[in-house]
This record gives structure tokens, sequence and C-alpha cells, in this order.
């Protein structure tokens, strides 16, 4: 291990979540600027920092110094204090705040704040709230570096310590080497992970019941994360035994105990043979046999509203809205008319919103209460804004609660209407849908209508495939695509995509203003990349009047990679919205003007995931960061900012439910884990106006072939027609 010791002269680039960082680093030999990477946090130019690791080198940048740890040595000096203190990592400190405390504790200043914090009342202007917030601000900082240090030594990844930091403040290496375990519950995903290496590590046995039942949790989770409702206890008790060395005897034994504490739920496959066992987190399997309950106590209740002939609906249709329904969505009307629950699909351009407005417009014209919904903020947004009609997201339907009531609105307090209508219904996972359908008065009706030809919820289970799949409802295609429609080239090749047959790449190798969908040939993914750049900055918002930021979005399979959102994010900040004298302040690697993207679903700040935003101010002596969010302003503190990132470019899952002016979409073998056709025809419907697809014809045959996407562990369709069971079905998917 190599050790190298200077002043980080600049930053270059920091993720904001896992602090991965680009630096220039002046080391002690005059005029030796080394380009050094890693994990980084909490470091500002101008500090002094001792660096283990080694030297790398990279294909593009050359020579560079791989960052193991990271040792911040303190100032010495005044001046050097006072830099030290007005670099922006103690809140609430500036330039002339700093010179003064500097001018009045000198070499002590340091000590003074850690020490005897309420001593800095004695500098003029600083009172005291003004002092706890500088302590406050100087202990956050140096805890979270403690806590860094911890990790490394314990061999974990520093790149979660804020998240960590965010979870247990001040106390999180005390609680660490505490309770290792704890972080397996407190941080779902990376937690356990984390936490059996601090364990083991730090001399805990393999065998501690706590490690099993925590791997349990984790292997539980992750099968959650990949989408599935359930486990077979086979491949748990087989997966914690290969990857993480326990006993399956011991597997068994947390299983029934976790059971016991009603955690988890132990059941049997039906089918004919009962003998093959199964496992749901507790929540999950009340949330898939209270949907089959709820269903069928929607079917015990007769519909009451009168079957309207297909005069009287054209009519009231035509006054109201002054649109003709088609044959084909005066059938679907109808039928609707006469079921308590229906699912309405189709592709693009065959008139789901025009039929989402006429059913308002009947149900409405008989006296009924209709509310429209959608599982996301844009997509609600488009909603309102293509029917007319206030739609808001399925969470402010239900009513955002608390931690242990999530929602408001549920079985006991529901909701007031007589029609709910949700858009998007590919998109409501199994979770969402039990509590829509629970708080949903059985006397109401419910029509979900969505395109199952696009991706899968991103939470667990497939419902809308499964309630089709079921037969148990009844279910209506539209079909018929509308001239208007059938002229814009996108609708013409996703509905191509859906037949099984190419895109029309031929007829896509020029751009013009009339052009909905072009094709550019391009075979590395630097060149891919670099045209995806020139695309989004110059020749897009040149040839069609688009805003970059706003109108044109990036959509890639993957996170890593030069075409991962990571590396396209970064280009596309520094082309369009970059740093520089003189610019915006930045902070946690965000600066306003920036396209950003929540990442988790915060009930407190009423943000959920997926949502796009835009910076609208940093504030580095508060250290908070301000997004709008169409109109309305969230705030996050700098150890918050986790929860975001850059949206300039995204992932094809996280587009879900939204609608742009125009895609760029990169199409690479690099990519061949992820093409698969349903992801590439989501991608090319979330386009409004345009599609540019750059890369090769080779990617885009791949990804017409892989028409077999993983199945997902759920016995929805099966609890609600149990003659569809298909065991064979499920024999040979994994744990995750």
């Amino acid at each position: 291990m190599i050790t190298l010791q200077g002043v980080l002269e600049t930053i270059r680039y920091r993720h904001p979540s896992t602090f991965y960082t680009i630096a220039g680093l002046r080391v002690a030999r005059p005029g030796t600027l080394v380009t050094v990477v890693g994990i980084l946090p909490g470091v500002t130019p101008g500090q002094t920092v001792t660096l283990t690791g080694e030297w790398t080198t990279h294909a593009r940048y050359g020579q560079q110094f791989s960052v193991k740890t990271c040792d911040v040595t303190l100032p010495a000096t005044v001046e050097g204090i006072q830099n030290y203190l007005q670099s922006g990592l103690v809140q609430g400190v500036g330039t002339a705040m700093a010179r003064k405390i500097t001018r009045h504790f000198g070499k002590e200043t340091f000590s003074v704040i850690e020490n005897q914090p309420e001593r800095l009342a004695e500098v003029p202007g600083i009172g005291a709230a003004t002092a706890l917030m500088i302590r406050n601000a100087w202990r956050e900082h140096h805890a979270v570096r403690e806590l860094m240090v911890f990790l490394q030594e314990k061999g974990v990844d520093a790149s979660l310590s804020a998240r960590i930091f965010r979870a247990y403040g001040e106390a999180a290496v005390d609680i660490l080497r505490a309770d290792p375990f704890r972080l397996a519950e407190d941080l779902p995903g990376p937690g356990f992970v984390i936490a059996d290496t601090i364990a083991l590590s730090s001399g805990a046995r393999a065998d501690d019941p706590r490690r099993i039942r925590a791997c349990v949790r984790h292997t539980l989770d992750q099968n959650r994360t990949a989408g599935n409702v359930f486990a077979f206890v086979s491949h748990l008790v087989d997966h914690c035994g290969t990857q993480f060395h326990i006993d399956p005897a011991d597997v068994e034994t947390a299983l029934f105990e976790l059971a016991r504490a009603e955690e988890l739920v132990i059941t049997e496959m039906p089918g004919p043979d009962p003998d093959v066992a199964i496992v749901y987190p507790a929540d999950l399997y009340a949330a898939e046999t209270g949907i089959a309950a709820r269903l069928a106590a929607f079917a015990s209740v007769p519909v009451t509203t009168d079957r309207a002939d297909s005069d009287q609906i054209m009519d009231q249709v035509v006054r109201q809205l002054a649109i003709q329904p088609s044959v084909e969505q005066l059938a679907v009307i109808q039928n609707i008319l006469s079921h308590r629950v229906v699912v309405v699909t189709g592709g693009p351009g065959t008139g789901k919103t025009t039929l989402i407005r006429a059913i308002a417009a009947v149900f409405e014209g008989a006296g009924k209460k209709v509310m429209l919904a959608a599982p996301t903020g844009r997509a609600a947004k488009r909603l309102c804004e293509v029917s007319g009609k206030e739609a808001v997201t399925l969470h402010r339907l239900l009513g955002i609660g608390f931690e242990e009531t999530p929602f408001l609105k549920n079985q006991d307090n529901q909701l007031r209407a007589d029609v709910i209508v949700v858009d998007e219904a590919s998109m409501v996972d199994i979770p969402l849908f039990f509590a829509l359908l629970s708080a949903t008065p059985v006397t109401a009706g419910l029509v979900l209508v969505g395109d199952v030809y696009q991706l899968p919820s991103v939470g667990p289970g497939n419902v809308l495939r499964d309630l089709i799949a079921s037969g148990s409802l009844p279910v209506f295609e539209l079909t018929q695509v509308f001239r208007q429609a059938e002229q814009s080239a996108i609708v013409r090749n996703a509905h191509r995509i859906r037949r099984s047959e190419p895109p029309d790449l031929a007829s896509a190798a020029a751009i013009s203003p009339d052009t909905g969908f072009w094709f550019v040939e391009k075979e590395t993914q630097e060149e891919i990349a670099a045209t995806i750049k020139d695309l989004c900055v110059s020749r897009l918002p040149r040839t069609f009047g688009l805003d970059p930021a706003n109108d044109i979005q990036v959509l890639t399979p993957m996170h890593k990679g030069p075409l991962g959102t990571i590396a396209l994010n970064h280009a596309l900040q520094q082309a369009l919205n970059p740093d520089g004298p003189g610019n915006k302040e930045t902070l946690a690697g965000f600066r306003p003007g920036d396209k950003v993207m929540h990442l988790r679903n915060n009930y407190t700040k009423e943000v959920f995931n997926g949502d796009i935003g835009t910076v609208a101010a940093v504030d580095t002596r508060r250290r908070m960061i301000d997004v709008n969010y169409d109109g309305r302003i969230v705030e996050y503190d700098v150890v918050e900012a986790d929860e975001l990132t850059l949206a300039y470019a995204i992932t094809v899952h996280k587009s879900q439910g939204s609608e742009y002016p125009a895609v760029v979409l990169p199409m690479t073998t690099r990519h061949y884990t992820m093409l698969e056709r349903n992801l590439f025809y989501t991608a090319m419907t979330r386009a409004r106006q345009l599609v540019v697809l750059v890369g090769t014809s080779k990617a885009v045959a791949v990804a017409m072939r892989k028409n077999t996407p993983k199945t997902r562990l759920s016995l929805l369709a099966a609890r609600l027609n149990p003659a569809i069971i298909d065991e064979e079905r499920f024999a040979q998917d994994d744990m995750t």
C-alpha cells in the first residue's frame, strides 16, 4: 500500500450519495499535481490529507491514484485554521465569521469549538444560538469522518457512511460496535452485508442466531427488491448457505422463529403437490391474500348502475366533451357500466386517455363522483392535462399517514367516491394495490387502465398482468389505432414491437422537424456517448426548438459504464449546467438549475420514488438544497442528499408513468443483460414527439429477440382463480 500526502487543490467530480470523488492533489514535491479517485466524504480544496492506496492506469485519463483510506490533517497555523473553517465544512461559518473566530482564539480555535463551544459567544456577532449551530456542525462533520474511518478499518465500503450517519447520528460508531446487526434492519438492502462484515471482523460467531435471522431478513428483502412476493424455502436455505456459509438447519430454525414472531408467513404452494414450502414477508402475504379477499367482496355486490345504450352514451360524451368515441370505446363503456372492477389495456394511440375522459363524463352524467389517479406525480399531472379533470397520485388519493399507518384512507376510513379510475396501472405493486382496494368501498366502481406490455412495477408483484391472467375480471383491450396517432412514427414502431416486428430503422436515417423516430448508427460506446451529448446540448434544441433540460430525457438500462446514468449525468451536467468562476454554488454535487430525481418514497416530504424536479437553490452556509417539484419547493439537508440523483439521464425503469417531448436511448450490445423487448418498448413509448436511438442495429435486434422477462414469484393470479396454478412456471426461478 502506497501513502501520499499533500493539499487538495481541486475537486473535479463528487457523486452526491456515494462520495466517489475525482480530485487533484498537490503533493509535497513542487509542481506535481496528482489525480486521485475514491471515496472521499467531507473533504474540500485547501485541506491537507494523507491518502493510502495504489497507482492505477485509466484507459482514457492515464495514471491515477486509487484511494483506499483518507486522513485529514487539521491545520496548525492561524491562517490554515481560518481557511479550514471558511471552506464550507462547518455550517454557519463564512469568511467573515471565520476571520473573527480565529482572531479571537488563534491556534486554540479547534479546541474551543470541540470542548468549550459556549465560548464562541465571546466573539462579537456570535450569539448562543449561532455558537450551538457551529458546535453541532463541527461534531457532525467529524462524526461522519470517524464513521468513515471505522468502516474502512472493518473492510467496509465507506460510500454508505452518509446514510448510516443519518440513521444513527453522532452515536453511529458506538451503535455499530455494540450491535452491528441492528444495521441490517435499519438500512434495508446493503445493511446486512455491512453489519456482517463488521460483526465477523470483530470476532462474532458465524452461527450467532442474530446473524442468521438478519441473513434471512436480508435475503427476503433482496427477493422483494427483485419484484418477488414470496420465496421457496428450499431456495432461501440454499442461498443463505452458498452466499453466507450458514448451516441449513440453522436457517430453518431462524425461519420458524421469525414466523412465530409474525415477521414471516410459511405456507405451502397451492396445487397438486402441497409439500413445496414457500415463505412470505408478513406484509406481502397480507397484501396478496387481502387483494383476493377484497376483489371477492367487490364481486359479491351487485352493480346498480343502469346499462346505457350506445346512443345515450354517444350523446352524453359528445355533448360534454365534444368528442365522438369509437365503436370499440363505446362497447368498453357499456360493459364497464355492468361490472364492479374492470381492466382496460391497449397500446399507444388506441385512445386509453380518451376513454378515461368518456368514462368520467358518463358516470358524472349519472350523478356519480369520479376520482382519477395514477401511481406517479408525472403520470397524474399528464392525466390531469389530457383529461381536463383533477388527477392525483395514488399516495395523495390515499392520504399520507405515518410509519405504522402509511395511508390515512383505509378499510376503516374509506374514500368517498362512486368510481375510481387508475391510469398507468402496470406500475402499481402489490402493497399499493391492496391499500387502494382497502380504501375503496365495495359499492364503488374501479377501472384499471394500463399497457400490459410495459415493464412491471418497481415494487413487488405484477398486478396488472396477474389480474388479466387470472381470468377473474372483465378485461377490455383497445386495439384500434386512431388515424392521428397512426401518423406518428413512434406509435407505428411501438405497435410493430408489440407484434414482435422490429422497428423500421431504414426509414429513420434522416432527421427533420417532421421526424418522430430517428436512428443514429454508432459503433463504440465512446461514439454513442459523444453523440448523445451533442444531441442533447446542440442538435435537438437547434432542430426542434427543445429545451435541453426539460424537454429531452436520456433513458438507459444501466447505472454503470460509459453509457450508464452516472457517466452520462456527469457529462450532461458539465455541458448543460457547468460549474465555473462566478457561477453557481455547489453542494453534494448539485447546483442551481440541475435536473434531479428523488430516489425513495419520503412520506414526510411527500416526495416519491422517481419524482423529477429542478434544484432551485443551494445554501452552502445552511448546508441545504431546495428542489422545485412542479412549483412546490422541498428542502433537503446535505445528509439527505443521497435521496437525490442527477436526472439528465435516468434508467428506463425510473421513467415508467412519465412522458417526455423527446427521448434519447443508447442501444449497445454492452447492455446485453438488460436488452429486453418490454424494456425497449417502455422506453420508446415514453416519448411524445421524438425518439432517437443511438447505437447499433444489432443491439436493437437483440432487444427484439429477448422476450423472456424473468417470472416474478407471485400467487395473486392463482388466488383469484385456483384452477390456473402452474408450479412449473416457477420451477427454475432462483432467489433473486
